[in-house]
């Protein structure tokens, strides 16, 4: 038994590697601006440990610029960070029997999209499988935003404006074999694009937070795939045991 969770383990740590090294690239981004807002590099990677989410963090430490809008806070990161609520009930129907009680309380905290993306494409997840997945870019996000606090100044900009680009190249990493495999997420995500074009250039859609839009792009696709392609459930079909004498 130990073995299979060390092998677990070790699979989610190799998992997690392209999106650790994904994440280092963009948290440097914001220890970089985290900095140029005044906050000290210690503060910076400590907003980064304690709320691994890249827009929520952005949103925030703009926020905290302006004291006394806690009502803006709050507003703002509910909806930036409401779709992580939607991605722990869908992957809660994957994970395994000792993945409960305490574990979910504290790997919940770690779920983010890229994280997510990966955990469900699994058959059943493991806490020791999602345990690697979410520890080296746990250490990424907070070590390149360390890393960007303390030497963003030293960079070019045409070198920043590149790492910017990094976690999106990382995202069509994870989704593009997931199309390849199944037809119908072709359809969910471009659904999800086209409503994203929409709240981006559209007038009035485009005042909605990004949370917000996410959100909705992400229920709105999966709720027209459901309809259009249903995944049949699987019955129990375990017999009554013969009580026959």
């Amino acid at each position: 038994m130990a073995k299979q969770h060390l092998k677990n383990f070790t699979d989610g740590l190799k998992a997690g590697i392209p999106i650790a090294l994904g994440y280092l690239s963009v948290s440097f981004t914001f220890g970089i601006i985290a900095v140029s807002y005044g906050f000290t590099p210690w503060q910076a990677t400590l907003i980064s440990l304690m709320c691994t989410t890249s827009a929520g963090q952005f949103s925030g430490i703009t926020t905290m610029l302006v004291p006394g809008q806690y009502l803006d806070m709050l507003v703002s990161q509910l909806t930036i960070n409401i779709r992580y609520s939607f991605m722990s009930i869908s992957l809660s129907q994957k994970v395994n029997e000792r993945f409960r009680g305490i574990w979910r309380l504290l790997f919940g905290a770690l779920i983010t999209d890229e994280i997510f993306a990966v955990a469900v494409s699994q058959p059943v997840v493991s806490r020791a499988f999602f345990a690697g997945l979410a520890l080296l870019p746990y250490l990424g996000w907070g070590g390149g935003t360390l890393l960007g606090a303390i030497l963003g100044n030293i960079l070019p900009e045409r070198i920043m404006s590149a790492l910017g680009l990094a976690i999106y190249g990382m995202f069509i990493a994870i989704v593009t074999p997931e199309m390849k495999k199944c037809h119908p997420v072709i359809l969910t995500v471009a659904i999800a694009a086209l409503l994203s074009t929409c709240f981006t250039y559209v007038p009035v859609l485009n005042r909605l937070s990004s949370g917000l839009a996410i959100s909705v792009c992400a229920i709105a696709a999966a709720i027209v795939s459901s309809i259009l392609h249903p995944i049949a459930m699987e019955e129990d079909q375990t017999e009554e045991p013969n009580h026959a004498q």
